[in-house]
């Protein structure tokens, strides 16, 4: 009777294991985090990348060079051409053959483009774009789903040689290989072998924990056996395949051979060479054991091993296997703390996702995001912030670490954001100062208030004299404001407009903002794309607005645009695993504020970059490039900024330190020492300063008159020394007429003086120029 209950309670666990096991089996087996892709280079001829970029960019997606170019994923560089064999990719907007082109290059970058295969000719072509990490749950698993007729047949029968030579013949257990290895664990004093089939790893994995116990080996086996009996070998096998455990990534469980072959080779499994499967397939004893970044020589001998049992198989010819023993790891380096390759611009990536998906739908469907990312941009950035703090705390002597940093890089143009950096170590997933640390802006707001100023082309033109003397203010709750400029110095009642903003007069520009209305500041602060509701209270002229400075890169890139408004977007398209188009992130722009006053405002700051308090970064860029910015100082010196664009690209830098103690730096000595480096690295275009419709250029004569403290303008036949001078059409003041000369003697005096010295000059050196 007993017997007869027990053999009921078997059958009866039995069924229940058989459900369990065909029910995850053959429903969805796994959650899939949403990969996240860098923006795809696009070629063609004239674009104006040289050919070290290009195979620098090639480098980075995990190319190799070859003097063949049999397989997708290889280039070769010879006789100043460049030949591409380039991967199948499917793209947003369709699928994209593999392709066998060449690239000719002359000094401006790629001036041919040809296809070298039978498939046509060819006038663009995209490269696959880099996959620059996933967005998972914490402490979640990531993997990237391959088929099994995909994977090279060396991986399957690598597998099955090193960890189950009876796979093909056993039903799921081997009682061979149970006693094989209990003989074998029997004569070391300890285990030293496991007897587990390729089934049952996966059924532990799959189904199971890692519990060392009886019972559960039990289950295992008993859960092994019904998957084979319901399940083909291949089947078996590609679950495997994708389900292995390979590694660890911060808190990303690194699972299957498709994530593994770019985590650390940064390529796709179907290129991996025989001696980097054989690593893969020796992590599978112990991917911690021996991880190829913390146990090198400890993970080759083991690769040479599996090498070894390949070439015994048979499936590794001689010359190969000699090969591949010589051979390095090859593995790609990376931070083991790092989550995702950029994890400050996943992080932004995945912000913006959210208004439109719900969590799981990121971490469980598989989604493909495509985003704006530029590697190479990103790869400048990172190095110059790091590099950057290390030489500001050098000459500074401020004290080696201390310092933080942040930075953005946007296109002008359609307000894509090409780069994003967190903090100093750009591979930490910690705290994302580039979208969290709200800070003071100081005067990165003065361009602001002179924009609105300039609105209002009756009353005020960038020679508009101000009162830069001493200033009052009452407050409402009692107090009173008494601004300062940064000299302690005041400069007079009669400071041109343009020469207050170029030198940040601190007086000149609360004097304006009250004039023009803090409301209406506000207004024009909002309309250029910030979004926040700050104090409308007199510092407001001076910087008292807290922002992050994805923030201040909103603002800086619609005055870039020459008043055009985008919203800075870090996503281009998102689609299924499979490729099907879900969202499409099109550009959306809209006139914000008239450009009549914007190129007023941004001449303004072109003068701050020459001659001004921005003056230095030409230490760093070349003279003849003509670019835009404004420095940020805050009270006791917290805070140091820059904020600055070319025709083409913005970038938005902030320095200081974590604890808001004085870091000691204004803004010329700070971010703008870091801002110039990252700019160098973008190859910017210089602004050619086209006049837009209502806007008229006079060249007028600039000489120091030394009574009124500032600049005067005169029609002076002597026109040797001239500046076009712009105006709103309609609005040019009486007296004024132009010389035949346009010519610009540069401040050379000025560059050469330290920054601190001339983050607010009192006019002296104007004399010295012109006197």
């Amino acid at each position: 009777m007993l017997g007869c209950l027990a053999a009921v309670a078997v059958a009866g666990y039995m069924v229940y294991l058989d459900g369990a096991v065909r029910a995850q089996f053959e429903g969805t087996r796994w959650t899939l985090p949403a990969k996240v892709y860098a923006s795809p280079l696009e070629i063609y001829t004239g674009l104006d990348l040289s050919r070290s970029e290009i195979t620098s960019r090639l480098d980075r997606q995990g190319y190799r060079s070859s003097s063949s170019l049999s397989r997708a994923g290889t280039y070769r560089s010879s006789g100043g051409r460049l030949d591409i064999h380039t991967r199948p990719f499917s793209f947003w907007d369709g699928d994209q053959a593999a392709r066998q082109i060449r690239l000719g290059f002359d000094n401006t970058g790629v001036s041919s483009l040809g296809a070298i295969d039978d498939k046509g000719d060819i006038a663009l072509i995209r490269l696959d774009p880099l996959m620059i990490g996933s967005i998972y749950p914490k402490q979640g698993e990531d993997r990237i789903l391959v088929k099994l007729g995909d994977v090279p047949p060396m991986l399957p029968a690598g597998l099955i040689t090193v960890e189950d030579r009876d796979f093909m013949n056993h039903w799921g257990v081997s009682p061979k290989s149970i006693m094989r290895a209990a003989w074998a664990n029997m004569r070391a004093g300890g285990v030293v072998q496991g007897g587990s089939t390729i089934t049952q790893q996966l059924v532990k994995n799959f189904y199971l924990n890692n519990q060392q116990t009886l019972v559960r080996k039990a289950k295992e086996a008993l859960m092994a056996i019904l998957l084979d009996a319901h399940y083909s070998k291949p089947e078996i096998l590609e679950a495997y395949l994708n389900e292995v455990y390979l590694g660890q990534d911060g808190g990303r469980a690194i699972h299957g051979f498709g994530l593994a072959s770019y985590f650390y080779f940064q390529k796709p499994l179907e290129e991996l060479q025989p001696q980097e499967i054989a690593l893969l397939v020796a992590m599978v004893k112990g991917p911690s054991y021996y991880s190829p970044r913390r146990h090198p020589e400890r993970a080759k001998r083991r690769r040479d091993l599996v090498l070894d049992m390949f070439h015994s198989a048979g499936f590794l010819e001689e010359e190969s296997w000699r090969e591949a023993k010589k051979a390095g790891l090859g593995v790609t380096t990376r931070s083991v703390r790092s989550t995702s390759q950029y994890p400050a611009f996943i992080d932004l990536v995945r912000r913006q996702l959210l208004g439109q998906y719900k969590d799981a739908d990121l971490t469980e469907e598989g989604l493909r995001v495509f985003t704006t990312l530029d590697p190479t941009v990103q790869a400048a950035t990172e190095a110059r912030v790091s590099k950057g703090l290390d030489q500001v705390e050098a000459a500074r002597g401020i004290e080696r670490d201390s310092l933080q940093a942040s930075a953005v890089v946007t296109s002008v143009e359609g307000g894509r954001i090409l780069a994003l950096v967190g903090g100093r170590d750009a591979g930490f997933a910690g705290f994302n100062r580039a979208l969290d640390a709200r800070r003071p802006i100081g005067s990165l707001m003065k361009p602001v208030v002179y924009l609105t100023a300039l609105a209002d082309p009756s009353k005020y033109n960038v020679i508009t004299p101000l009162d830069d003397s001493a200033l009052s203010v009452k407050l409402a709750n009692g107090d009173t404001w008494r601004p300062q400029n940064y000299s302690k110095r005041t400069h007079g009642n009669a400071v041109p407009l343009h020469y207050a903003l170029t030198h940040s007069y601190n007086l000149a520009t609360s004097r304006l903002a009250l004039d023009v209305g803090i409301p209406n500041v506000i207004e024009t602060l909002k309309s250029l794309g910030y979004n926040g509701d700050p104090l409308s209270v007199p510092s407001l002229a001076l910087g008292a607005v807290d922002m992050a400075p994805l923030q201040v890169a909103q603002v800086y890139n619609t005055l870039a645009a020459g008043g055009y408004y985008t919203p800075l977007l870090a996503i281009r398209d998102v689609t299924t695993r499979d490729g099907e188009p879900l969202s499409r992130y099109p550009l959306k722009i809209k006139r914000a504020v008239d450009e009549a006053p914007v190129y007023l405002t941004n001449w303004v700051m072109q003068r701050v970059a020459r001659f001004g308090t921005g003056a230095s970064m030409y230490n760093t860029l070349p003279d003849s490039l003509n670019v835009a910015g404004k420095t940020g100082t805050t009270d006791d010196l917290r805070d140091s900024w820059f904020a600055g664009f070319s025709a083409n690209r913005l970038a938005v830098v902030w320095v200081g330190r974590d604890d808001n103690k004085p870091a000691q730096l204004t803004g010329a000595t700070g971010a703008l020492q870091v801002w110039s480096r990252i700019m160098a690295d973008l190859e910017p275009r210089g602004i050619m300063n086209v006049p837009p419709e209502g806007v008229v250029e006079i060249p007028l004569r600039m000489r120091f008159d030394p009574e009124r403290g500032g600049d005067s303008y005169n029609s002076s036949r002597d026109c040797s020394r001239t500046a076009q001078v712009p105006f709103v059409r309609g609005e040019v003041p009486d007296g004024l007429s132009s010389c035949d000369s346009d010519i610009m003697q540069e401040n050379r005096y000025r560059r050469r003086q330290p920054p601190e010295q001339r983050e607010e000059d009192d006019g002296n050196w104007l004399q010295k120029l012109f006197g």
